[in-house]
């Protein structure tokens, strides 16, 4: 009877979505594996089981830590975790990466002074390029023949780590030069690179369906082969923009921060 059910609950999805062909071999792995009918019988009986089982399997099969969810539940809508970049960039980090994540580097204390104001994020270190290269071109302003393409800060891959980005550009750090703008962050605080900017950006769009610094431009640490401070912005509904500044006063330009 199980199995029947599972054919009869696979065809309420689209038609083509599955075939009985991919089911069987489900059920065929499934039970290789030491399944027990009740419980996928269960799930197909329990929309709320069934609901977790599917987030389950698009997550890629990862299970948040006690400290994961701990800072979800804190964080809230501004928690962008391990699952989320799996689902949305399609990645399936190595056990070191997972490692490297289990545990969250900033305090309890420290989440609540910064959740309104910041990303709690897990950065699985996709390069400006490799972003670029897993989503919808048209997120960003540049389609194809981008200028950073062959860029070495565009190629550069990053640290494995979780980051706590500035949700906006510092408050009161437009119209200033790189260094007057240095002058406005704390000694707990970091300019991080595009890459970083990049990734949280397009993530926290792909989850939220909503844009970050659409009307402004962040000052990162990166700087271009002819000098220029890279920045990161713009992002309206022509995508985001990936730009160089020199050290002139620009209204629109503010700087990117990261606790450190």
């Amino acid at each position: 009877m199980w199995r029947c059910a599972m054919v009869d609950r696979a065809q309420q999805f689209k038609p083509g979505d599955f075939s009985h062909g991919q089911v069987h071999e489900f059920l065929v792995a499934y039970g290789k594996q030491g399944g027990n009918p009740d419980l996928l019988q269960a799930a197909i009986e329990d929309q709320k089981l069934m609901t977790r089982l599917v987030n389950f399997w698009e997550q890629g099969g990862y299970e948040a830590t006690i400290d994961q969810k701990n800072a979800r539940a804190i964080m809230g809508k501004n928690f962008l975790g391990v699952e989320e970049a799996i689902q949305h960039f399609k990645l399936q980090p190595s056990e070191q990466a997972i490692s490297r994540l289990k545990e969250i580097p900033f305090s309890e204390s420290v989440l609540r002074e910064c959740k309104n104001t910041h990303i709690l994020i897990a950065d699985l270190g996709l390069s400006i390029i490799g972003v670029k290269s897993r989503v919808d071109r048209n997120l960003f302003y540049s389609k194809e023949d981008a200028w950073y393409t062959n860029q070495a800060f565009a190629q550069k891959e990053g640290e494995v780590t979780w980051r706590l980005i500035r949700k906006d550009i510092v408050p009161s750090s437009t119209s200033k030069t790189w260094q007057q703008q240095q002058a406005l962050i704390t000694a707990v605080e970091e300019t991080p690179e595009a890459r970083a900017m990049v990734y949280t950006n397009i993530l926290y769009y792909l989850v939220h369906g909503s844009r970050l610094f659409s009307s402004v431009y962040a000052r990162c640490s990166d700087l271009g082969s002819g000098g220029c401070r890279v920045c990161v912005g713009g992002f309206g509904s022509e995508g985001l923009s990936v730009g160089g500044s020199d050290g002139n006063y620009l209204g629109g330009l503010g700087l990117a921060a990261a606790r450190k």
